[in-house]
């Protein structure tokens, strides 16, 4: 009994580490994150890679919409197209 009590310590204490380890990743993170920011707002060329980042996020806006947002061909066509193949090869 004792050795599961001791266990069950150890796994809530790993809990709590590694809680405790995540939020120091995410605020170290945060801060070299703001450290950035404030290091391009005090850029003389900002207006120019503000302008920059725009468009290439509506480049990557269109290429995901290309990429998800299109409807997958319909299933019959493309049995069709096999069989159109099919017989293509039979005749050659």
């Amino acid at each position: 009994m004792a050795r599961e009590a001791g266990r069950r310590g150890g796994l809530d204490e790993q809990a709590v580490l590694l809680a405790a380890g995540l939020a120091d990743l995410a605020v170290s993170t945060l801060g070299s994150a703001l450290g950035t920011v404030r290091g391009l707002l005090r850029r003389s060329d900002a207006a120019d890679l503000a302008a920059e980042a725009e468009s290439e996020l509506l480049a990557r806006g269109r290429l995901v919409l290309d990429r998800y947002a299109s409807a997958p061909p319909a299933h019959l066509e493309v049995l069709a197209r096999h069989a159109l193949a099919r017989r293509a090869a039979g005749d050659a």
